[in-house]
């Protein structure tokens, strides 16, 4: 069975479902699986290789407009000739199904990777379109299955298969003892519109001013104008000095590990990779409460939901893991255990392995 998978090469989280997917499948010797990246500002050389070390087959199609994407795309897969082409998050849903149907692909699946996409009226028209020849509708949460058939795709034809980690790369054995762990705040999540920086910034200064002064490690790159708006922000409330923007991290696991609060902060998920791996290294979490987090975090049994763009609840909520060290070591153990019970890789790939081979 051969599988080619179609993502943004921009690295955000769809595209590391997408990378985690091919992974688990070269585990199978029955299974071949190419992976083909839309380039972006941020496809770097360096990162391409780092997959390929990995033991992936990589290509990269233009990314400079739809049609060059859309032919590129076609091109691959008549000569690759996969059995089912998996197409993932928007807008590359769409042009990897069409090239998928130009290239006369047998099965077509697309991922829906958040709840809150930026559908025109046109892009709608075409996905639904462009559904009615698709074998499978694939939400990362339930919320966004129900979310996809609110828009009008066939119910029939979507389904739920939650995203899962690698909870091989948090292992208990290398969590830093919880006295030791640096009572810190880490939010791991690229810089765009659809993640709420901001909000935790102005949290941040609420706990300031009270004299709680945590340290605020912000992981991730993402769009040059939303992380300057956010640097603006910290130093025009005086938190400079508090906050440190990190950039790519790759060791991210080590650096959960090794502090004792998570942090999302957001606008709209599909289902919150970054939140679930700060369940899986045992940190105290707290998510906006939207889709996909509601499913991820029941509050106050293994975290805490606090209203979407809301500072003054964020403060509260981080004020009391701050300063409630047991309490907060708690419910990074209880996170700890729902993310191995929910969220292992291996039940997000066994469940798409079995739809795969339901439609070849």
């Amino acid at each position: 069975m051969r599988i080619l998978h179609f993502v943004t090469g921009g690295f955000s989280g769809a595209t590391q479902v997408a990378i985690d997917l091919c992974l688990a499948a070269g585990q199978d010797d029955a299974t071949e699986v190419l992976l083909v990246l839309r380039r972006k500002r941020n496809t770097a050389p360096e990162r391409l290789q780092a997959l390929v070390a990995k033991g992936l087959t990589v290509q990269v199609v233009p990314g400079w407009s739809h049609l060059a994407t859309i032919w590129a795309l076609r091109r691959i897969a008549r000569e690759w000739a996969p059995d089912i082409l998996v197409a993932h998050g928007f807008s590359e849903h769409l042009w990897g199904r069409y090239a998928g149907l130009l290239a006369r692909v047998p099965h077509l699946v697309h991922v829906e990777h958040n709840a809150r996409e930026r559908y025109t009226r046109w892009r709608l028209a075409q996905a639904r379109w462009l559904a009615r020849r698709t074998d499978a509708i694939v939400g990362v949460s339930e919320g966004v299955r129900q979310r996809l058939v609110e828009l009008g795709f066939p119910p029939g034809r979507c389904l739920a298969i939650p995203n899962g980690i690698d909870l091989k790369r948090f292992p208990m054995a290398q969590w830093t003892p919880w006295a030791q762990r640096e009572n810190a705040i880490v939010m791991a999540a690229r810089f765009s519109r659809q993640k709420d920086h901001i909000t935790l910034v102005e949290a941040l200064a609420i706990l300031a001013a009270d004299g709680v002064r945590p340290k605020l490690y912000l992981a991730g790159l993402g769009k040059k104008r939303v992380l300057e708006q956010v640097r603006h922000r910290v130093r025009e409330l005086g938190l400079a000095e508090q906050v440190e923007f990190l950039g790519h991290v790759a060791d991210l696991p080590s650096l959960l590990m090794g502090k004792t609060v998570s942090v999302l902060s957001t606008h709209y998920e599909g289902f919150g990779l970054s939140m679930a791996e700060g369940m899986a290294a045992g940190c105290a979490c707290i998510g906006s409460d939207v889709v996909g987090l509601r499913e991820l975090i029941s509050h106050e049994q293994d975290g805490l939901l606090v209203p979407e763009g809301d500072a003054e609840a964020l403060a509260r909520a981080l004020r009391r893991v701050i300063e409630s060290p047991e309490w907060a070591r708690q419910l990074g153990i209880a996170a700890r255990q729902k993310a191995e019970r929910d969220c292992d890789l291996s039940l997000t790939q066994s469940r798409y392995m079995q739809l795969f081979r339901r439609l070849a």
